[in-house]
């Protein structure tokens, strides 16, 4: 019977990718650096492959590190589950939390659950708003901790999920093809918003706002409806949308970026828990898969039903 994977071991492998480096890794887990580098050495003798490509300063997975950074996460985590259920002294209290409401449908769940599990006696109240007002209520102490999608005014978030922003249209109707192009899309404080007119507008294509709203469903309706275009991230891809791309005459957009911020006064264990467990469940969470296209450009994609799981469009960021 083969001996199993040390947990030790497999959590200086998570540090190493999540800090980006073997020397802030070892401040991480109290190691040296060569204790470090012994671990994963050991660690890559007991799989038989490398984690880690050798090339200059720079730390980058190899395929069968990529494969095993899902597993190391699920078993550490549950390592941590496992000890909190015997805990009597385990985390107490409660916690405030904001999000936007779309971004709650697609990202909660997962959150909660692993939060859960880990501090069954923590209370979490959760308020759903749009990025600008759970920026002021960090601002004014009454959230702990906020998923925003930040700025670049915002220095004290911290990036937790990268993906790609799209325009959208629906995938029954051609009004994307109108002479001037009807949006559905946030309110003018919206990053969003921004960066999709800019880009129409780089590219001199006339457009009107049609709707807006900060209600994820209200846009999502209308875009689905066919009555406008959106500018949604792939996470907020549903079916019936399809992604409108360069052959279709729409510029590209800089990806979309989902950040946490933490009051300034907010250093407690639970908070921090919270934090650990939005993090590992935001760059875990795979993105939606869509079906391919119909057609055979292939910056044109269909979003089918059997391939992607429901989610709320983005509107009020």
């Amino acid at each position: 019977m083969a001996a199993p994977l040390d947990l030790d071991q497999l959590r200086t492998f998570v540090a190493i990718v999540d800090t980006g480096s073997f020397t802030r890794a070892a401040e991480e887990v109290f190691k040296t650096q060569s204790a470090v580098s012994m671990q994963v050495r050991r660690l890559e003798e007991r799989l038989g492959t490398d984690l880690f490509e050798r090339s200059g300063r720079a730390v980058k997975l190899t395929e069968a590190g990529g494969r095993l950074l899902s597993y190391a996460r699920r078993m550490l985590s549950l390592s941590q589950e496992t000890l909190s259920a015997f805990d009597e002294q385990t985390i107490e209290g409660h916690v405030r939390i904001g999000l936007p409401d779309d971004y709650a449908e697609r990202f909660l769940p997962e959150i909660m659950a692993r939060f859960v599990r880990s501090n069954p006696r923590v209370e979490l109240q959760i308020a759903c708003e749009t990025t600008s007002s759970l920026i002021e209520h960090i601002d004014k102490g009454h959230l702990d901790v906020a998923l925003v999608c930040p700025s670049k005014t915002q220095a004290w978030s911290e990036i937790v999920r990268t993906e790609p922003l799209h325009f959208v249209t629906s995938a029954a109707h051609s009004v994307h093809e109108e002479p001037i192009l009807p949006l559905a899309i946030g309110r003018a404080d919206c990053v969003w918003r921004k960066q999709g007119i800019d880009a129409l507008n780089g590219i001199g294509r006339a457009h009107r706002v049609l709707f807006t709203s900060w209600s994820a469903q209200i846009v999502t309706s209308a875009v689905l409806a066919g009555l406008a275009v959106s500018v949604l991230p792939e996470c907020a891809l549903r079916p019936g949308m399809r992604v409108l791309g360069t052959v279709d005459g729409f510029p590209s957009l800089d990806p979309a970026q989902i950040a946490v911020m933490r009051g300034r006064n907010t250093e407690s264990p639970v908070i921090a828990a919270l934090v650990d467990h939005i993090r590992e469940s935001l760059q875990n969470l795979a993105p939606p898969v869509p079906a391919q296209s119909q057609s055979r450009l292939p910056e044109t994609r269909l979003i089918r039903s059997q391939r992607l799981r429901p989610s709320v469009g983005v509107a009020g960021w």
